[in-house]
């Protein structure tokens, strides 16, 4: 099994559902995005355009942040995710620059996103599972998955830009869309060899 994600940007409006959705399934503490959408700008007027780039951790093959981990801590599972057990880790935050894709994050504290001060209950019930000191990342909803239900980014996702599956699996959409589509990881000088494609959008180019 390799667990893996095609993110389809012809389908990907930017509607941020997803940051959403993954800030609202994990809890994460203020600052720290596990899943995101970038808006780059290009072009000049009247031929500019915005390219939207969804983000998330790669679940790499040859992980470099597993490679510098010092204590065992970020681990490559059977599935073919990267883990990381945060009893393990000591905040030593090598993984953070050896992740070639910024998707790891140290967990500075545990606080709110209100004014007030005052955590929600959500956050009190959510927040406890983070330890300060340590770094977390994506771990593809590993607790829906239990279920057996997909990674809550994937379920939100209105426009359907996320398949996610089994790569693996030949007769598994994510590996039918692999041949259909040659889907391309983000580039790495580390050849960390993603297992997150993305389908480019030949539409989004400056106008002639």
């Amino acid at each position: 099994m390799r667990l893996g994600l095609i993110i389809d940007k012809r389908r990907c409006y930017g509607c941020q559902a997803c940051t959403v959705a993954c800030k609202a399934q994990n809890g994460t503490p203020p600052g720290v995005f596990w899943c995101k959408t970038l808006l780059h700008e290009h072009g000049l007027y009247p031929h500019a355009f915005i390219e939207y780039e969804p983000r998330i951790c790669n679940h790499c093959d040859d992980a470099p942040c597993v490679k510098v981990c010092p204590t065992g801590a970020s681990m490559k599972m059977a599935d073919g995710t990267v883990q990381i057990d945060a009893d393990k880790c000591i905040g030593c935050e090598a993984c953070i620059p050896g992740c070639p894709y910024g998707s790891r994050y140290l967990i500075k504290d545990k606080t709110t996103y209100w004014e007030t001060g005052k955590q929600t209950e959500w956050e009190k019930v959510m927040q406890p599972r983070f330890k300060v000191g340590t770094v977390s990342k994506c771990n593809f909803c590993a607790d829906r998955r239990t279920r057996g239900l997909l990674p809550a980014c994937v379920q939100t996702c209105a426009g359907g830009a996320r398949i996610f599956g089994d790569l693996d699996d030949p007769s598994s959409p994510i590996a039918i869309l692999m041949k259909q589509e040659n889907p391309q990881p983000l580039p790495s000088q580390f050849g960390a060899k993603p297992n997150v494609f993305y389908i480019e959008d030949e539409k989004v180019k400056p106008r002639k």
